[in-house]
């Protein structure tokens, strides 16, 4: 049976090379899974795969976006199954990657069939989101908070573009986004295999730390600095470059920008771990453990199917 291998797990706790090694070892191509890895123009703060693991695995989805583009879990849902259907057709198994929970969902389970927004309330929601200075993120994250408590316990609270969809439909039908989303699961003409990464807390926060420098030493700053025009953009309402941005504006000096991102990344891993956590149908692995070990229990669930190595 054609079989999905989702890895998934939080920011820093290293999915891209065991997405390589079981890639390698079933003979097949890697789909992104990042809602900001498939935008050009950003690929440090993002942490996108380098030139050097695309060599290695063929990738789809990283770097084919333009910033400019409104992309979000629909589209990347309807572009994903019709990759699937083609990369099926030569390959018994393919791995997905990364850590954005609602593209993972999308792919596996499907969107709700959610009502339009008018474009009245479409425009008064992105203007005052779009405030300067954080009042646009302040004001979504307060409507978010009153409009729609359950929701604003598991949303990414730093992420616009999240709080703005809650807020453009609360608004549109009166009751909570919470309420509207009857997560009923579509079917797929595909086996998934879900698999997580995960290490203590303490040495997740430490590798993310490290991170954040190792970014600012390849040039995270000069990229910021490269996109500061289209700083209004939802695809860098982001992690990373939002901090610089305001650096940029004067809010505080570069040392403050630095701590804030590491900051903001080890808040944004521990509502990633409350998400995934959540789903039992995830099969947890030790990253501290040797690649050879979770490959095997990764071959282990496979073959629990008829699925054999190419």
């Amino acid at each position: 049976m054609k079989t999905l291998v989702l890895i998934l797990g939080p920011t820093g706790v290293g999915k891209t090379e065991l997405s390589l090694r079981v890639a390698e070892r079933y003979g097949c191509p890697i789909v992104n899974c990042d809602s900001r890895q498939v935008f050009r123009d950003i690929p440090i703060g993002t942490a996108a795969p380098t030139a050097e693991e695309q060599a290695r695995v063929k990738h789809y989805f990283v770097g084919t976006r333009a910033l400019e583009e409104d992309y979000n879990a629909g589209a990347y849902e309807r572009d994903a199954l019709a990759l699937l259907e083609t990369l099926f057709k030569q390959h018994k198994v393919v791995v997905m990657v990364g850590g954005s929970m609602l593209y993972a969902d999308a792919v596996c389970h499907g969107l709700d069939d959610l009502p339009s927004v008018p474009a009245s309330i479409r425009e008064e929601v992105k203007a005052k989101g779009r405030m300067a200075n954080g009042e646009g993120l302040r004001w979504l994250q307060e409507q978010v908070q009153k409009l729609d408590p359950a929701y604003w316990e598991e949303v990414d609270q730093q992420n616009p573009a999240r709080l703005m969809h809650c807020v453009e439909l609360s608004m549109t039908t009166g009751q909570p986004y919470s309420s509207l989303r009857t997560h009923t699961r579509k079917q797929r003409p595909f086996r998934i295999v879900k698999v997580a990464l995960d290490r203590p807390r303490e040495e997740l926060y430490a590798r993310i730390d490290a991170r954040v420098k190792q970014m600012m030493n390849e040039g995270l700053l000069e990229e910021a600095k490269a996109v500061y025009d289209k700083r209004h953009l939802t695809s860098l309402q982001t992690v990373g470059y939002r901090e610089l941005f305001g650096y940029m504006d004067g809010e505080y000096d570069l040392d403050r920008a630095v701590e804030l991102i590491q900051q903001n990344s080890r808040h944004y891993a521990k509502r990633q771990l409350t998400w995934f956590r959540r789903d039992t149908e995830i099969h947890w692995l030790n990253a501290k453990e040797r690649y050879e070990k979770n490959l095997d229990i990764i071959d282990s669930l496979l073959c629990a199917d008829g699925v054999q190595e190419d």
